[in-house]
Formats: structure tokens, C-alpha cells, sequence
């Protein structure tokens, strides 16, 4: 209790230093809890793009390449897949539900998905957690559109705004690539999902068809387009003659490394299937650079913390040799006067973390909000995995070890020291 008092009474008198050592150490305390969260959280993001699925399937190309045009939206098939594959994938036993998906074109820089109501019934993220629309409804017309969270947000579209699609996925397009004789109506907005649902726009495979007539070369042969009354005239005769990727769900999940052989060896033509969460940790594994990275700069930011921690204590040990005589002269002893140093390294450490654990907690919580309006990216306000407290402990007993190196300088001092003045 004697050795707490002094402690705290001599941080009190030099509470302008000590002030400024806890908001060094909180700040670096805080930036490394708020890399480590936002790298948890960036990394369940990774697996909450897709829940639910059992196979991805699509033309024969590397299983990252697949997951990342047919979930995240990155990239182009280096090929099709023939409707006749899907049906008979659709046909294969254990397979429940197969939702199509047709890509090749963009608005605004986003991504344009052709697909059924079946996306809608059955598409789930995080953990199984179904779509659900924050405005409107699912397409119901031919020439009506779904848009997502973040395209409505950016590009400030409301129900009933009438868009044109672009032929091609690129940020740049040009007048030429525009379907302007084709254009949509937004009919729904998809409630935020923190995933990338929310920058991707949704037609049905009937309208993606519909204006890719006449643009089979990929590029518009003028006079062939169909007009969108004669498209909604004939419909049932718009189906798609080939889908990008399938999603893929199974009555039992055993059976979904069968299928998948199946798929391998399907001798029609050559395709991929793969399984969701194994390829999202690859993809986590390719990616886990900027990780180390960003860990690393957190680390060195909480080494230079403790660094000016020492550089304070070193600076104020100078003036406190009077301090120290006095105190040998009332009879401490010269390890009661280092354990006093390493006590108030301690307690400058520890309200450092607390500080600095605050302080990410409260920019977690103000900014979750702006991050998944602004960013699509879910954050949830949560105290530090067991790791983190781990990380956080070993930093409070370098703290300590800090504070041995005055504490061994005081120790060496003698009473005679103490009362010397030196000019």
C-alpha cells in the first residue's frame, strides 16, 4: 500500500509527462487493436460473402480464378457454360437447387448479374443469412432491375430511376458499348450485407438475353437489336443460351466431393467446382501479405510507445535524485526505490492499454456504421480474441521491463550520490 501511495503521488506531480507517455502508448495500443479487428474482420468478411453453397461450378480455370468473377466480381470467365451442362447438373441426384448466373456487363464500374428469382429464395451469406430487399421488390418485368446497397448509396438511385446498361465489365465504357435502347427500371434495393451483394446490380437471364441480341461479337450490329415491347412479347422464346457460373446447393453436403468428381470428368466440356470455404481460405492465404504487413507497422508503432516510455522515465530520473536521497534517508532501501520505478512503469503501462483498448472500442462503434454505408464493410464492436489479450498482456510485461532499465540505474545510486550536486 506504502509503495502504491508513493507511486501514485509521484505520478501525480509529474502528470503533465505522464499524460503525454499514456496518450503515446494508448495511440499505439489503439492502432494495433484496431488493425487486429479490422483484420478478423476483413477476414470473416472473406467468409461471409458466401454461406449455404455447397459448389461453385464453372468453365475450367483455376479454383481462386472461379471463386473470384463468380462471388467477389473480379475478373471474367475465360469461358461459358452451356445451359445443357446446367440442366444436366440440375438433373444430378442430391442436387436441391441450382441458381444461374450470366455475366458481361457493368454500370457505373459495378458488376450486372443475370440470374433468377432463385438468388433471391436461395442466395445466403455470413451464416446463412438470406437477402433481404430495404426498398421495393424482386424484378418483376422484363426490363426491370435490382441494385444493391452500395450502387444505390454511391450512385444515389432511388425506386422507379431509369438506368442504361454497358456492354462489358470495364470502369471506362464508351458510348458504343451503351445497351441505350434497352434501358431499366430499378424495381428493388437489397438491404446492406457487408458483402459483395451490395455493388453488384441484378437482371433476369431473360433480360440479359434480350439485349445481347444483335451483340453476339461483342460488339452492336446495327438493326438487330430487338425492341423491348417485341422482348416482352416473347419472353418464354428469351432464354440464355450459356450462364457464367453456377451456384450449387446439395441435399447432403457428403455428397458434395461426388459431385464435384463428377464435374471434373464431365466429358461434355471441360469444367471446375469448387467448394466455397476451402478456395475463400486460399484466397485468404494469397492475400495474408498486406496482413503481416499491417501487423508489423502496429508492432513497431507499439515499440516506439514504450521507447518514449523509457525516454520519460530516463529524462525524469535525473531530477528525482533528491527524491530518491530522501527516500533512502527515511530508510528505503535500494530495491524498495527500483520496485518502486518498475510500479510506476507498470501502472503507466497498464493505463496505456486500457486507454488505448477504449479508445478502438469507441472507433469501432462511431465508425461501424460509416464503413458499411460507405465501404461495405461489416464491423462489429467486440472485445479482443483471446490472442489479442495475450498480445495485449505480453506488451504490459514489456512495460515492466522498461521500467527495470531506471529502476537498475536508481538501484546503483548510492545516498551519497543522491545528495551531491553537481554543476
Amino acid at each position: 500500500m506504502i509503495l502504491a501511495r508513493l507511486a501514485w503521488r509521484s505520478l501525480l506531480n509529474r502528470r503533465f509527462a505522464v499524460i503525454l507517455t499514456i496518450s503515446t502508448i494508448a495511440l499505439s495500443i489503439g492502432l494495433l487493436v484496431l488493425v487486429e479487428q479490422l483484420r478478423a474482420e476483413v477476414r470473416q468478411g472473406f467468409q461471409r460473402s458466401v454461406s449455404g453453397t455447397d459448389l461453385i461450378v464453372g468453365a475450367r480455370t483455376a479454383d481462386v480464378h472461379l471463386l473470384l468473377y463468380s462471388v467477389f466480381g473480379l475478373g471474367d470467365a475465360t469461358n461459358n457454360i452451356s445451359v445443357e451442362t446446367y440442366r444436366e447438373i440440375l438433373d444430378q441426384p442430391g442436387v436441391v437447387w441450382v441458381i444461374p448466373i450470366a455475366l458481361g456487363d457493368s454500370h457505373g464500374g459495378f458488376r450486372v448479374i443475370g440470374t433468377s428469382e432463385l438468388f433471391l429464395e436461395r442466395f445466403r451469406y455470413a451464416n446463412r443469412q438470406p437477402l433481404e430487399l430495404a426498398q421495393g421488390q424482386w424484378f418483376d418485368d422484363l426490363f426491370e432491375v435490382v441494385i444493391g446497397h452500395q450502387v444505390a448509396r454511391q450512385l444515389n438511385y432511388s425506386l422507379g430511376d431509369e438506368i442504361v446498361l454497358a456492354h462489358g465489365s470495364g470502369n471506362v465504357v464508351l458510348e458504343s458499348q451503351m445497351h441505350d435502347n434497352h434501358p431499366f427500371t430499378i424495381s428493388g434495393i437489397l438491404a446492406p450485407t457487408g458483402t459483395p451483394v451490395d455493388s453488384q446490380l441484378y437482371i433476369s437471364l431473360q433480360a440479359h438475353r434480350a439485349i445481347h441480341i444483335g451483340w453476339e461479337g461483342g460488339t452492336r450490329r446495327p438493326g438487330a437489336e430487338v425492341p423491348k415491347d417485341i422482348a416482352r412479347d416473347n419472353i418464354d422464346r428469351l432464354e440464355p443460351t450459356s450462364l457464367t457460373a453456377l451456384f450449387v446447393g446439395l441435399e447432403r453436403r457428403a455428397a458434395v466431393f461426388g459431385l464435384r468428381d463428377w464435374i471434373r470428368n464431365y466429358r461434355q466440356e471441360a469444367l471446375t467446382g469448387i467448394l466455397p470455404t476451402p478456395t475463400l481460405q486460399e484466397l485468404w492465404r494469397i492475400t495474408g501479405v498486406a496482413e503481416q504487413v499491417l501487423r508489423l507497422v502496429a508492432g513497431l508503432v507499439v515499440l516506439a510507445g514504450l521507447l518514449g516510455m523509457l525516454t520519460v522515465l530516463l529524462t525524469t530520473l535525473n531530477e528525482r535524485r533528491r527524491e530518491m536521497a530522501i527516500l533512502r534517508a527515511n530508510g528505503a532501501r535500494p530495491w524498495q526505490i527500483a520496485g518502486l520505478l518498475v510500479f510506476e512503469a507498470g501502472l503507466i503501462a497498464a493505463a496505456g492499454i486500457l486507454a488505448g483498448l477504449l479508445l478502438a472500442l469507441a472507433v469501432q462503434a462511431a465508425s461501424a456504421g460509416w464503413l458499411l454505408n460507405h465501404y461495405g464493410l461489416f464491423i462489429e464492436t467486440r472485445l479482443p480474441d483471446p490472442t489479442l489479450w495475450k498480445v495485449l498482456g505480453g506488451i504490459l510485461g514489456a512495460g515492466l521491463l522498461v521500467g527495470l532499465v531506471p529502476a537498475w540505474m536508481a538501484y546503483r545510486r548510492t545516498l551519497a550520490d543522491g545528495m551531491q550536486i553537481r554543476h
